[in-house]
């Protein structure tokens, strides 16, 4: 018993130092990405500075929208190579259950349904013929063998037939 367990104290000590050292670390990275999200700003969008007569606030609008189309154009690929990128990502996993071969097959109940009904869930309103399946089966008619019902007539004649050879010398004959 080298391996003691660890007392229920110390394990939640341990714990929730582990917590404090992690918030301190989300913090440090918050502050992090706010830095660079103001460097980011104060490189790509220059301070605004307003001029005073109506011909240089059109001439900036029209610059702030050739900014804005530029920008949505840039937003409108990135998202469609996203797209593009999770299909491929989606389709590759399919091909990788593929190969390993394992699925898991779902559980299937039983469902008692007549031919009649399962066409109704299929087809829907369309299905107007009810199916009987044994109306469309072959019937097959038995043959009777009139050979033998003649054969049977006269109990003493066929005595006499099979007489030679201890009776079996005709039936060798019929069989030949």
């Amino acid at each position: 018993m080298s391996d003691k367990k660890m007392t229920s104290s110390r394990r939640h000590h341990l714990k929730s130092l582990m917590l404090q050292i992690a918030q301190g670390l989300l913090e440090a990275e918050a502050a992090e990405t706010e830095k660079e999200k103001e460097k980011y700003m104060d490189e790509n969008c220059p301070t605004l500075s307003l001029p005073g007569s109506m011909q240089e606030m059109l001439d900036l609008c029209k610059k702030l929208h050739q900014q804005i189309d530029l920008v949505d154009e840039q937003r409108y690929d990135m998202e469609s190579k996203v797209a593009k990128s999770n299909k491929e990502i989606d389709e590759l996993k399919i091909k990788v259950q593929d190969l390993k071969g394992k699925f898991k097959k779902p559980a299937l109940k039983k469902v008692r349904m007549s031919a009649d009904a399962m066409l109704q869930a299929l087809l829907g309103s369309k299905h107007k013929v009810s199916m009987d399946l044994r109306a469309n089966l072959k019937q097959v008619k038995k043959e009777t063998k009139e050979e033998e019902k003649e054969s049977v007539g006269d109990w003493r004649k066929n005595i006499e037939d099979k007489a030679g050879m201890g009776g079996r010398k005709k039936m060798f004959e019929s069989e030949a």
